[in-house]
This record gives structure tokens, sequence and C-alpha cells, in this order.
């Protein structure tokens, strides 16, 4: 059921690596158990440059394709078996099409699907769009009113939300992040509500310390200055949570966790970067856990903890481009420019 006379629709397609185009298409319409979703925001991060460089890994994508895996909206119309109810919600909804039957979504470990990857905005339509049309039973409603701008932010925090779930932090625990881009920043913010009796934030990038502090991390340590304080050749943090997926980080994220911590890494590597000593992992007897995506509990942890005021991701929002200045949009992020954070499209 739609809620409107039947319209156009706008949406960036990647055709090839390098090439998009913003094009008119009909308004897509909600098959059964499906929704339409009028998009308030999408957020662009380095997995959509990615995808637009062509430098994604071929299993994880395909052309051509909507992109925006991060984003919020209103549900506009509904499909057949859908609850009418949900038109006029505010809303996000899961990345990945989980089938929801094989052993790893019985457990709940719904970003383990073993029935084959697919995922909004890399495989399947994505939110740089007017409209997009995804599975209701993917849906998490919000409250009426919420920030939508902020909301766009809660697919990292996700992210975020599971790598807390496997870090496990505990009161009075000294806790590390590597990296202060939006997962650390989202990170901090989280951490920081566990009571830790450290929390540290590692990044070369001065510019990001007073955002972290004001987030409430104690210090922000550069990489060199990090080496020096973690006391080698075992670190001091009970908890490290890597976020940055650069080259080192993952190796430099568990020198940095104490004999018998616990590490998680959530950021994306790249081919060729610096593997892990499987001497010192073995010796430290270190936890290590690695994330990518985010369950269906997860995402409820986010977004349960954006409603009550626990996550507050506005402040990381430094851009917001309509869908016509696409490439302008994208070419700030991973520029590296000091003062980009997080760059959203506002359809």
């Amino acid at each position: 059921m739609s809620d409107g006379p039947a319209r156009g629709s706008r949406a960036i397609v990647i055709e090839a690596p390098g090439e998009h185009r913003l094009v008119e298409r009909e308004l897509p319409e909600p098959g059964p158990g499906e929704v339409r979703v009028r998009v308030a925001a999408a957020g662009i991060c380095m997995s959509d440059r990615e995808l637009h460089d062509g430098h994604r890994a071929p299993g994880y994508v395909r052309y051509p394709v909507v992109p925006g895996h991060e984003w919020s909206g209103t549900v506009e119309a509904v499909g057949a078996g859908t609850d009418p109810g949900l038109v006029g919600r505010p809303c996000v909804a899961e990345g990945f099409r989980s089938c929801g039957t094989c052993e790893r979504c019985r457990y709940g470990e719904t970003s383990l699907c073993t029935a084959g990857y697919a995922e909004t905005g890399f495989t399947e339509p994505g939110a740089f769009a007017d409209h997009l049309v995804v599975p209701a039973r993917l849906l998490h409603p919000l409250p009426d009113g919420v920030d939508l701008r902020a909301a766009a932010l809660l697919e990292p925090a996700a992210v975020v939300a599971a790598a807390v779930r496997a870090g496990q932090p505990r009161p009075g625990e000294r806790v590390a992040v590597v990296g202060a881009g939006t997962l650390g920043l989202l990170a901090v913010q989280w951490l920081a509500a566990s009571s830790p009796s450290e929390l540290i934030v590692v990044d070369p990038r001065t510019e990001r310390a007073a955002q972290a502090l004001e987030f409430g991390a104690d210090r922000v340590l550069s990489p060199a200055a990090a080496d020096g304080a973690s006391g080698r050749p075992f670190g001091r943090y009970d908890l490290v949570v890597e976020t940055a997926g650069a080259p080192t980080t993952a190796a430099s994220s568990c020198l940095l966790a104490r004999r018998g911590g616990r590490v998680v890494l959530t950021g994306m590597f790249a081919a060729g970067a610096t593997g892990i000593d499987p001497v010192h992992l073995s010796v430290s007897q270190l936890e290590l856990r690695s994330v990518f995506g985010a369950s269906s509990a997860a995402w409820a942890d986010a977004v349960r903890a954006f409603t009550a005021g626990l996550l507050a991701p506005a402040p990381l929002v430094t851009h917001t481009f309509p869908l016509e200045r696409f490439g302008e949009a994208l070419a700030l992020v991973g520029g590296g420019a000091p003062g980009t954070g997080k760059v959203l499209l506002h359809p």
C-alpha cells in the first residue's frame, strides 16, 4: 500500500568501476514482505569508495549497483503481508540479507550466514537514492521525532556494538581504541559508558584528539607514543578495539594488549597487511576476535543505545551533499583532509 500517487525516483548507479551517474527511474514498489523507505540521509564510507574505484573483492560486489549501506529514512509504503502500521515510521535496517534458516542464523549470528553474501548497497540496491526497498524483517523502527541525520550512522554503530559484544568490557579495565575515524569515535562513546579506569585512543591525526576527548577518552596517543607506553614486549591494556584497518594496526593492536588480554579487530584490511606474530599471540595468550558487519542482536543494541542517548553520533557529521554532488562528496572520503568526518548524502 502506498501513501501517495505514483512518481519517479532518482538514484546513483555505479555501472562499473569508476563509472557513476544519477538516473531517473520508476518509483520502486515493495513486494511481499518488503517496505519502501524514503531516504533521509545516507553516509559514505571507505567501502563505498572502494566499490566505486573497483577495489572491493569480486565476491562482495555486483555491478551495476546503487550503493549506500549506511542510511536512515521513513517507511513510505509496504508490500503484501507487511504491517501497514509501519507506514510513516522512521527507521533503519540491517544491511546483510541473511537467510534466517542456516545454522549460523539459527544461532543468531546473522552476519555469518552461510547462504552466500548479499548486502544492501553492494549486491542489492542501496540508499544513494530517493527511495530503497528492503525486507521488512530487517527493519529497526525508531521513535517519532528522532534525528534521522544522526541515525544514518547506526550502521557503523552496529559494527561497534558487535565489537563491544565480542570484547566484553568490564568496569575498571584499561581500554585502548586504535583509530579515531567514525568507528573509533563511536567505540570511544560506547566504551566510556562501561566505566573503564583508563580509555586511550591511538591515532596519528592530531586533529582527532579533541573530539576523542569530548567523546570520553582520557588521552590520545600517536602510534609512536603508544609503542613507548605499552611496556613492550607486552602491553598494558585489558581490551584493545582496533578500528582503523591500516596495514600495521592488526599487529600493533595485539602488542598493546596485556598478557591474557582481549583484542577485537573491526577494520577492513587489504591484502598485504602486516601479519600478527603467532609467537607473541601464543605466549601472550591473547583472546583475538574479528568483526565483519553486525548481527541482528548488535543492531538491536545499537538502536537501543542511540534512542537512550548513550550514543550521540551527530557531531561526527561534517559534510552533507545532495545526490547531484555525489562525485564531490565521494572525493572527500578517504582524502585525509583535516576537518573531514562523516560525509552524508541528503536526497
